[in-house]
């Protein structure tokens, strides 16, 4: 029972970092990079992926707002994401309810030239850093980023409790789900490819640990595809990684692959990705994540949602499977504030009296 609740918190503790939703990106039709820095989204807004936050979102519209802007001077920008919430846990033994400090990050974008940018992020509440330089000069649109970032693999959700991420902490921690914790990133080099305005292409390597000449470097690489016709938006792709190295030590060969999908029409958007992991746990196993979302925007500054998670760490045994329901609302009631309630059941065998409800409180810049 008590790894049950140790689980519960670490579960809600990393959810929900400085990403931003990649179903507005199938809502509005638009690309990851029209909204963030980063080309393949997640962290720092840019100037469009700002105004959107500013204008497009919020219920209610201040009477009296000042002309404001992320930018010091022409060419550096600066943002902020804070988040802290309410979190109750229910057990068959005890109810409790508490606050938790989630997110305190900051951010900063220096634009040297119109193909050069460099950009750094820092997270003080889970001393979470990465730093790297953009620059916009390979053929169909491409980009060279190096230094220190997370790979690019599926779809980004903020909330990284999703066992397609990061799951209940991750595979890193040894608990339920793949590596994408907010905590992974990799020292390294990334190629993107933007063959049409709905066909991009990443290819990175990179090594995920601070040691040296310890094991081979990583390999990740993905495809999307995103066509829009008439008034409807769609999204598939696929990602694969592969590590010499597992996470287990005594692994090697670890290969991770799936796809995704998602579907837009109107107020109506929905996500789905599976994916496997070869090796991922343990030596000769194989595991599989699978997340769908579906949500509907009720009005302007609230979206209702409903998410499905599953984790099986090992295809070939019985009865190990882990997985959940999530019921919730995103509200934003003005610009560069979102409330977010949610309810979350836990589904496992033998059935286990854990759920959790939570109010989360988003602030951004």
């Amino acid at each position: 029972m008590k790894n049950i609740i140790i689980t519960t918190v670490i579960i809600i503790l990393i959810a929900f970092e400085g990403y931003g939703l990649p179903r507005f990106s199938l809502l509005t039709g638009s690309s990851c990079a029209d909204c963030h820095v980063s080309p393949t989204g997640g962290g720092m807004r840019t100037q469009s992926g700002w105004n959107y936050g500013k204008n497009q979102l919020q219920m209610f519209k201040s009477e009296s707002e000042k002309e404001i802007s992320p930018y010091i001077g022409q060419n550096i920008s600066l943002g902020i994401d804070f988040r802290t919430q309410y979190l109750a846990k229910f057990d068959s033994a005890s109810k409790k309810s508490d606050f938790q400090n989630m997110t305190g990050a900051v951010y900063f974008n220096i634009e040297s030239s119109d193909y050069l940018q460099f950009y750094g992020h820092y997270d003080f509440s889970k001393s979470i850093w990465s730093g790297y330089a953009i620059a916009n000069i390979l053929p169909f649109n491409g980009y060279v980023k190096a230094g220190v970032f997370s790979p690019n693999f599926g779809i980004r959700v903020d909330d990284h409790t999703a066992y397609t991420r990061g799951g209940d902490a991750g595979i890193l921690t040894a608990t339920q789900g793949f590596i994408y914790s907010p905590y992974y990133v990799e020292s390294g080099v990334e190629l993107g490819f933007n063959f049409t305005d709905y066909l991009n292409f990443t290819a990175s390597v990179g090594n995920p640990t601070q040691s040296l000449f310890t094991k081979d470097p990583t390999y990740t690489s993905r495809i999307q595809l995103s066509p829009s016709m008439g008034e409807v938006n769609l999204l598939a792709g696929a990602s694969y990684a592969m590590h010499r190295k597992g996470f287990p030590g005594n692994v090697t060969h670890v290969n991770m692959y799936g796809g995704f999908l998602g579907f837009n029409l109107a107020d109506f958007t929905l996500l789905a990705e599976y994916d496997f992991g070869k090796n991922l746990v343990k030596k000769d196993s194989l595991s599989s994540a699978l997340m769908i979302e579906a949500s509907y925007k009720i009005t302007k500054g609230l979206d209702a949602v409903i998410r499905f998670d599953r984790f099986d760490s090992n295809t070939s045994a019985q009865k190990d499977e882990v997985s959940r329901i999530i019921i919730g609302a995103e509200f934003y009631p003005y610009s560069f504030i979102e409330v977010r309630p949610q309810y979350r059941i836990n589904l496992e065998e033998p059935k286990i009296e854990n759920n959790a409800f939570l109010v989360q409180f988003h602030f951004w810049y």
